[in-house]
């Protein structure tokens, strides 16, 4: 055998930096956001109620519009605001926001919650842990 084929190689590990991390998980955290909500209309009776102008207990306005858009808005700036804003500003703004999405996630399986809603929200809270446990331990330099 020739040196060539008994030799071993390694996969090349990249560090990647705590902002790069926040965005990914910031953009995972959107795919299944915006999924959850999307399956929802294959569950029975979810489009008959978008056509009557209600979704769960309230009416379709442009006050609800406006406010189910902002909901998305937030977590989808802060994929670039991860990368965008400085290390301490994006560390506490990482921090707060994915703090009173927890909450927020969970108060959307109120009601009838099906299996994927509830393992989407798992996940979902799973990634804003990371995020909080990921900004929280951001590493420090010396000054």
């Amino acid at each position: 055998m020739s040196a060539q084929t008994t030799q071993q190689s390694a996969l090349e590990e990249i560090k990647v930096s705590v902002q790069l991390k926040l965005a990914a998980l910031w953009a995972s955290f959107m795919f299944l956001y915006i999924y959850v909500d999307y399956f929802h209309l294959y569950m029975p009776g979810s489009l008959e109620d978008l056509l009557a102008r209600r979704v769960f207990v309230f009416d379709i306005t442009q006050a609800y519009l406006l406010v189910a858009l902002a909901s998305v808005t937030i977590p989808a700036l802060m994929i670039f605001l991860s990368v965008a804003l400085s290390a301490k500003v994006s560390r506490w703004t990482n921090i707060v926001v994915a703090t009173i999405y927890i909450p927020y996630t969970l108060v959307n399986l109120v009601g009838e919650a099906w299996i994927h809603m509830a393992f989407g929200a798992s996940v979902e809270v799973g990634l804003l842990l990371l995020i909080i446990r990921y900004a929280w331990k951001w590493p420090r330099t010396e000054i």
